[in-house]
């Protein structure tokens, strides 16, 4: 035999020989993940984590699922002075509250007719409607905070906050 077939002999020999004990790694794994899966609780907490810990499909925020509604979407809204007020409005909740969380869905059209009629009535000095969104923040709370039942709304947030002025000829 040549040195060539005898160095690729045991070439192929060595490349046997590591395949089969990276199976066998693979199997020994495999079957200790199983044991140990059978084996521990339920709610056990996990043996290793990485970053962010998950439960229940969702990232927690501050120790609380909160959460961001914002199902008012953009609301268009005429104002006495007849220029358009374009709104959009949100507030934090928490996911956890289930009950509330179906009081707000089923209260949209609620909390938009309270913002129409808020923003609506303002009174305009010199022909024009001047918004102080403090104030409107504060009032849109309390209006709304009188509506729900189940719970309450801790902070209100504008965005989108634009008032689109009329031009008569």
């Amino acid at each position: 035999m040549s040195s060539a077939s005898l160095s690729k002999e045991k070439f192929t020999r060595y490349t046997y020989i590591v395949l089969l004990s990276i199976i066998a790694l693979l199997v020994v794994l495999i079957i200790t993940g199983t044991i140990t899966g059978l084996v521990r609780p339920r709610n056990a907490a996990p043996l290793i984590s990485f970053g962010n810990t998950v439960q229940n499909g969702q990232t927690r925020l501050h120790g609380d699922d909160v959460r961001v509604y914002s199902g008012l979407e953009r609301l268009r809204i005429t104002l006495s002075d007849s220029s358009i007020l374009i709104l959009s409005i949100a507030f934090p909740y928490s996911a956890n509250d289930t009950a509330f969380s179906e009081e707000l869905s089923s209260r949209v059209n609620d909390f938009k007719i309270i913002a129409y009629d808020y923003f609506s009535t303002l009174p305009s000095s010199s022909g024009k409607v001047q918004i102080d969104e403090e104030n409107a923040k504060l009032e849109l709370l309390n209006r709304y905070n009188g509506s729900l039942r189940l719970g309450r709304i801790e902070i209100i947030y504008f965005s989108d906050m634009m008032v689109l002025e009329t031009v008569f000829n």
